[in-house]
């Protein structure tokens, strides 16, 4: 045999290695994956480690929250309608309801909303993952926050389904919360996997936040009624009751702050919370659960969380 044609023999046979590689390749990439199952999920956990696997369940807590509120605001109707298999047979929570949102808002909530279902969908196939927690959205459960933050019952009850101005007051208290998880979190990761997943989760969250942030900052001097408070001073009071809850500091602002506080200590205007250097903060997830919960307390289920939240950082703590 010469040597052109034994070339021509191991081409052929890498050649018909590489296709059998690609093939196989890609019957793992099309395996449909219902959360939990699918070989496209046993694949990204072979890519991280159990210390990860942790981090990265931890949020699903939030995401689940997340999912809910928005889906039900703009919708009336949460994920045992729009994807029950995202649930993983969770309980329905308790208390949500359609927000009486003008179409611009109900717009902008409704795509937030699709975006958590992505970001369910999108942990869930990294890694295992567990059922929906009970959660908590009734009206009166927000109208406990508000008069923990402003210290006495407000009167009326603070409503967050009543108009766009309390539904946006109301998603201020969630999404920044879980974007502080995920800078608390990517420091202590170790697969390249898992940190291009929180760098993407992050950057929506972040999105929102300021979304958010920038819709309230526009009517930061308006009055939010009945209650003749401003906008700016309700964020003012969220922002304080969740460092006080978090126990580590200065972690989150309002929307106008002491000038020192603002961006190079320039500007009291504060439409997005940094550190600084206007870099934003992290949190740890027990910082989170004693916000979450509502009590300060990382070991005592409550809050947005009647009977806990799930995972094995969650449940560590109660079991604490």
């Amino acid at each position: 045999m010469s040597i052109v044609a034994a070339i021509a023999m191991l081409f052929n046979k890498v050649m018909v290695f590489m296709i059998v590689v690609v093939m196989v390749v890609s019957s793992l990439l099309v395996t449909k994956c219902d959360g939990e199952d699918g070989v496209l999920v046993e694949v990204w956990q072979s890519m991280i480690p159990e210390s990860d696997a942790d981090l990265l369940e931890f949020p699903l807590n939030l995401e689940y929250l997340e999912a809910e509120f928005f889906l039900w605001g703009s919708l009336g109707y949460g994920l045992d309608k729009f994807d029950p298999n995202l649930t993983a047979g969770g309980p329905s929570p308790c208390g949500a309801q359609i927000a009486r949102l003008d179409p611009f808002t109900k717009d902008v909530i409704y795509q937030f909303a699709l975006q958590e279902v992505g970001h369910l969908r999108a942990i869930k196939s990294r890694v295992k993952g567990f059922p929906r927690p009970l959660l908590n959205l009734s009206a009166a459960h927000f109208a406990s926050i508000m008069d923990n933050a402003f210290g006495y019952p407000l009167n009326p009850p603070f409503d967050p389904y009543a108009n766009s101005i309390n539904y946006l007051l109301a998603s201020y208290v969630i999404p920044y919360v879980g974007l502080t998880g995920y800078v608390g979190a990517n420091p202590k990761l170790k697969a390249p996997a898992s940190k291009q997943l929180v760098a993407g989760l992050l950057a929506v969250e972040s999105g929102q936040d300021a979304v958010i942030r920038g819709l309230l900052y526009r009517l930061a001097a308006s009055q939010v009624l009945p209650y003749r408070i401003t906008v700016a001073a309700f964020t003012e009071r969220i922002s304080e009751l969740r460092n006080k809850l978090g126990k580590d500091g200065l972690k989150d602002e309002g929307l106008v702050v002491p000038r020192v506080w603002g961006p190079e200590g320039k500007s009291v205007g504060n439409v997005l919370a940094g550190d600084e250097n206007s870099l934003g903060y992290g949190r740890t997830p027990e910082e989170i659960l004693r916000i979450v919960y509502g009590n300060g307390d990382e070991h005592v289920a409550g809050g947005f969380y009647p009977e806990g939240a799930k995972g094995r950082i969650a449940e560590s703590c109660l079991d604490a």
